[in-house]
C-alpha cells in the first residue's frame, strides 16, 4: 500500500469514528481508568493520559478467545500485532514468531512485571515470517497468571534498552492473596477443506480431482488451567497458576498426485491405486505442555516490599517434514516400502525466576532485582532414516539442540522534584547489567554422519532425513555481558503541555557502545482533545543466536561431497566471503497522534515512521559453482558454501494505528462495549547487503534475494481491521468479533511464482452463561464461517504438501469450535 493510500484510509476511518462521538457522549461518562506502568515511569497515568500510545489488554479479553495462546489473544485484540502460524518449518512450528507493526519478531521487547524476559533459544532459519530472528516465546506464560498486558506502540530503546524498536509488551502478573479459578476448555477444528490439485501422470490408474475437497474434524484440544491466591504471612500474597495443554495435530494437505512407487516392467505399480494420498502433514503440531507459575510479594514494612516469581514449562511438540515417496532416492525401500513422513519432535524446557526489593531511600522509591531465565530445545527426529547407512539405519535419532540463558540485575530509583513547573519533575534513573549465554550441543553420530552406502554407485546424503543432527564441530558455548544506565524525566511544563525525555547508554562486551535518546510531548487542547508525538533513536543488539548459530549438512554435487554450513559471521569461511562481526541495528522513530474522549467514547489515532539501518538478516545459501571454486582457492577444501548472518538491510516503515472504544449502558437491553481498531502499514527495503568478495565473482551471487525483500515489504497484511462488541445482561453475555486481514504477498523467486493472498475476514463468536455467581459456561467458535486463505495453485505446490501459504496471517486450520467451564472460588 502506498503512503498516500495509508493516509487517505486513516483519514477516512478517523472521520467515521469521530463522527460517532456526539452520539456516544449522550449516554454516560465512563472512560479508561486503569493505571499503566509501561512507557512512563510517572505514577498515576492512565492509558489515555500518556505521551505515547499504550494499549491495555485485560484478563477478560484474554479469556474471550477459543485458542488459549497469549500470542493468539493479542493478535485478535491488536490491529498492529500479527501471529502467522507456519508449518513444515522445523522448530518454528513449535515456537512461532509474532510481529508488531510489520517489523521483525525480535524488534519488540517483552517484559514481565516491567523486567526483561529471556528469549527462546530457537533462531528461525526457514522461509517464514521472522526468518533470521530469535524472539521471546510468549506462550511459555500461562494466561491464568496474566492480569493484563500493556502494549507500548512506540520505540523505547532509551527507556528499556535493546529490542524495543517496534514497541514493548509488558505482561503484568496476577497478585492475589485469596480466591482462585479453575477453567477447562475443550475444542476441535470442524471444517470443510478445499484445495487445488494437479492431475496425475498420463496413464495412471488413480484419480485425485474428486478428493480436492474434504470434511475434517481434528485438532482436538484440551486445556486445563487455574490459579489460586494464598496469604503469605500477615501482609503478603502468593499466587500460583498452572496450565495443561493437549493439542492434537491438524492436517491441511492436498492429495498427493505424484507417482509413489518405482515402475514395474515399465508400468505403474498396482499399489498406486490403493495408496492413501493424504500422506503429508501440514498444519498445527501435536503438542503437550504443562506450565507452572508462582508470583509472590511480602511487605516487610510500610515502605519495604520483597517480591519475586518463578516459572517452569515443558513442551513436547511433534510436526512433520515433507513426505519422502517410496521411489525417492532419499528412501531405503527395505525400511519404508511405501515411503515415509519424517517427524521433528522438539522438547522445550523453559525456566525463569526473579527476586526483588522495593524500599524508600529518603525521597527516592528504590527497586532492585535479579531475574534469570533459560530456554532449552532438544530435537528428536522420528520415523526417518540415515540414507547413507542403508537398510541397517535407525529410524529415531537424537539430533542435539541448543540453549539460551539470561541473567539481569536492575537497580533503579524514582522521585519527584519541585522545580517550578506545572507539576513536579518526575526523575527516574537506573542501571542494568545483563549476562547472556548460548550453547549448541551435538546429537548422536548417526544423526549427522555419512555411513558410506552408495546408490547406483553414487554417495548418498548424510544424517537423519529432514533434520541432520548438530555435529561436534557445530558445538558452541558463548557468553557476553552488557551494562546500561538510563535517565528518564517527565513533567507538565505547563498545565496543558506534558514532556517526557529519556537517554540511555549501554556497553556490550562483544560489539561496543550505543547511546539512545527519546523525546515525547503531549498537548491537551482541552479536557477532550490532545495531540501527542515523539522522536527517538533506538537499537537492537545482535542476539547470541544470530552471532553463533551454526549447523552443517553434507550435499553431494556431481558425486562430490561438500559441507554446506550456516556459519557464524566470525568463522574464517564466512570472513572469506566478506562477513564481518555483527553490529547493532539502529533505528530512528517518529510518531504523531491525537487522543479524543467524550463520556464513554474515546479515540486514538497515531501515525508513525520507523527507519531501521543495518538490519541483521540471514543470507541466501551461497552454493554456486564459482563460490565453491573461490573457497577452494582460499584453501577451504570440501566446503561447498553456505550462509551467514549479516548487517546491511535498511528499511522504512510507515503506518497509522486507529483505536476507538465506546460503552453503552441501557436499562433493558444490557451493557455493550464496542471496539474498532485499524492498522495500515507499509515497509520499503531501501538497501540490501553486499560484500566486495562476492561482488567480484561473475556472476555475483545475491546475498538477499527478492523473496526476502518482498517478505519484508509485503509479507504481512498491508491493513488489518478489528471490530468487536461485548454484551452482558444479567447472567448472560456474548462477544462478536470480526478481523479483516488485508492483502499479503507470498513471494516467489520470480514474479510468475508470486501468490497474492486476497483480503479475508475472520469472525469469532462466544456466548456465556453465569449459572451461579461462581460457575460460568461458555461456548463459541473462532473463525465461525470457516474462512481459509487463498489457495496455492498446483504450479506452486508441486508436492501437494502445502496447499496454503505459510504467509497467511491467520493460519490455515479453519473453524475452531469450543466449550468452556469456569469455576471461581
Amino acid at each position: 500500500m502506498h503512503r498516500r493510500h495509508i493516509l487517505l484510509a486513516a483519514a477516512s476511518a478517523a472521520g467515521l469514528l469521530t463522527a460517532a462521538a456526539p452520539a456516544a457522549a449522550q449516554t454516560g461518562d465512563s472512560e479508561v481508568t486503569e493505571l499503566v506502568v509501561t512507557g512512563t515511569r510517572a505514577a498515576g497515568r492512565t492509558a489515555l493520559d500518556t505521551a505515547v500510545p499504550v494499549d491495555v489488554i485485560s484478563q477478560d479479553s484474554l479469556n474471550r478467545v477459543g485458542v488459549t495462546e497469549v500470542n493468539q489473544a493479542l493478535s485478535v485484540a491488536l490491529p498492529s500485532f500479527n501471529f502467522p502460524r507456519p508449518g513444515l518449518a522445523d522448530g518454528t512450528d513449535t515456537i512461532r514468531p509474532a510481529t508488531l507493526r510489520g517489523l521483525a519478531p525480535d524488534q519488540t521487547l517483552v517484559l514481565v512485571n516491567s523486567k526483561r524476559r529471556h528469549s527462546a533459544s530457537l533462531v528461525n532459519v526457514n522461509g517464514t515470517i521472522g526468518r533470521g530472528s530469535s524472539a521471546v516465546d510468549l506462550n511459555t506464560i500461562p494466561s491464568a497468571m496474566v492480569q493484563s498486558i500493556e502494549v507500548l506502540r512506540d520505540g523505547a530503546s532509551a527507556q528499556y534498552g535493546s529490542d524495543a524498536i517496534a514497541g514493548v509488551l509488558n505482561l503484568r502478573l496476577r497478585e492475589a492473596s485469596s480466591g482462585g479459578n479453575l477453567t477447562a476448555t475443550y475444542g476441535a477444528r470442524v471444517t470443510d477443506v478445499s484445495t487445488l490439485v494437479q492431475a496425475p501422470p498420463t496413464g495412471a490408474n488413480w484419480t485425485v480431482a474428486d478428493k480436492a475437497k474434504y470434511d475434517r474434524t481434528d485438532g482436538e484440544t484440551i486445556n486445563l488451567s487455574g490459579w489460586v491466591g494464598l496469604p503469605l504471612g500477615a501482609d503478603g500474597f502468593l499466587t500460583l497458576a498452572g496450565e495443561y495443554l493437549d493439542q492434537k495435530k491438524t492436517i491441511r494437505t492436498a492429495p498427493d498426485w505424484r507417482q509413489q512407487y518405482p515402475l514395474v516392467n515399465g508400468a505403474f505399480d498396482p499399489r498406486e491405486a490403493s495408496f492413501d494420498r493424504y500422506n503429508a502433514w501440514f498444519g498445527e503440531p501435536d503438542l503437550e505442555q504443562y506450565s507452572l507459575f508462582a508470583n509472590a510479594g511480602y511487605n516487610l514494612s510500610d515502605t519495604t516490599k520483597l517480591y519475586g516469581w518463578a516459572s517452569y514449562q515443558n513442551r513436547d511438540s511433534t510436526s512433520a517434514g515433507f513426505f519422502r515417496r517410496a521411489l525417492d532416492d532419499r528412501n531405503v525401500i527395505q525400511i519404508y516400502p511405501d515411503g515415509f513422513l519424517p517427524l521433528i519432535n522438539p522438547e522445550v524446557e523453559d525456566i525463569s525466576g526473579a527476586v526483588g526489593l522495593t524500599w524508600k531511600l529518603g525521597e527516592w522509591d528504590m527497586d532492585t532485582s535479579l531475574v534469570y531465565g533459560s530456554n532449552r530445545m532438544d530435537f528428536t527426529i522420528r520415523d526417518t532414516l540415515n540414507r547413507s547407512i542403508g537398510p541397517t539405519s535407525k529410524t529415531v535419532f537424537d539430533a542435539g539442540g541448543f540453549k539460551y540463558e539470561q541473567a539481569v540485575f536492575n537497580f533503579s530509583g524514582v522521585r519527584t522534584y519541585d522545580v517550578g513547573l506545572a507539576t513536579p519533575l518526575n526523575v527516574a534513573a537506573g542501571v542494568e547489567v545483563r549476562r547472556e549465554g548460548y550453547e549448541i550441543f551435538a546429537g548422536e553420530p548417526d544423526s549427522y554422519r555419512n555411513g558410506g552406502v552408495l546408490l547406483n554407485g553414487a554417495p548418498t546424503p548424510s544424517g537423519a532425513q529432514v533434520f541432520p543432527g548438530f555435529r561436534p564441530a557445530n558445538e558452541v558455548d558463548k557468553h557476553r555481558t552488557s551494562v546500561g544506565a538510563y535517565l528518564d524525566l517527565e513533567a507538565n511544563l505547563t498545565e496543558q503541555l506534558l514532556m517526557s525525555a529519556a537517554v540511555r547508554a549501554e556497553h556490550y562486551s562483544d560489539f561496543g557502545e550505543t547511546v539512545t535518546g527519546k523525546l515525547a510531548l503531549r498537548y491537551d487542547v482541552n479536557d477532550n482533545f490532545a495531540i501527542r508525538g515523539s522522536v527517538q533513536n533506538g537499537f537492537r543488539a545482535p542476539s547470541l543466536q544470530q552471532q553463533f548459530f551454526t549447523a552443517t549438512s553434507t550435499n553431494f554435487i556431481n558425486g562430490v561431497p561438500f559441507d554446506i554450513t550456516t556459519f557464524p559471521a566470525t568463522d574464517p569461511v564466512a570472513a572469506a566471503l566478506g562477513a564481518k562481526p555483527l553490529d547493532a541495528e539502529e533505528s530512528l522513530n517518529f510518531a504523531v497522534g491525537i487522543v479524543y474522549r467524550e463520556g464513554p467514547f474515546n479515540l486514538t489515532i497515531d501515525a508513525y515512521r520507523i527507519d531501521v539501518d543495518d538490519r541483521i538478516v540471514l543470507s541466501e545459501n551461497l552454493t554456486q559453482a564459482n563460490v565453491r571454486a573461490f573457497l577452494q582457492a582460499q584453501g577451504f577444501i570440501g566446503v561447498g558454501g553456505g550462509r551467514f548472518f549479516i548487517n546491511g538491510v535498511d528499511t522504512e516503515t510507515w503506518g497509522v494505528d486507529i483505536i476507538a472504544n465506546y460503552r453503552l449502558v441501557t436499562d433493558t437491553l444490557g451493557t455493550y462495549g464496542f471496539t474498532v481498531g485499524a492498522n495500515f502499514n507499509n515497509t520499503d527495503v531501501t538497501r540490501v547487503p553486499q560484500t566486495a568478495q562476492l561482488a567480484a565473482l561473475n556472476p555475483a551471487p545475491i546475498l538477499f534475494d527478492r523473496v526476502n525483500i518482498l517478505t519484508f515489504e509485503e509479507g504481512t497484511p498491508e491493513s488489518k481491521l478489528n471490530a468487536s462488541v461485548d454484551w452482558s445482561l444479567g447472567a448472560f453475555g456474548a462477544t462478536l468479533r470480526a478481523t479483516r486481514y488485508g492483502r499479503v504477498l507470498s513471494p516467489g523467486t520470480t514474479p510468475t511464482q508470486d501468490l497474492v493472498l486476497t483480503p479475508k475476514t475472520v469472525v469469532d463468536v462466544e456466548a456465556r452463561w453465569n449459572v451461579t455467581e461462581k460457575i460460568r459456561l461458555s461456548v463459541g467458535a473462532d473463525n465461525v464461517f470457516d474462512e481459509y486463505p487463498t489457495k496455492t495453485p498446483p504450479a506452486l505446490n508441486t508436492t501437494s504438501n502445502t496447499p496454503f501459504s505459510n504467509y497467511a496471517p491467520f493460519g490455515r486450520s479453519g473453524r475452531y469450535v469450543y466449550g468452556r467451564v469456569s469455576v471461581n472460588f
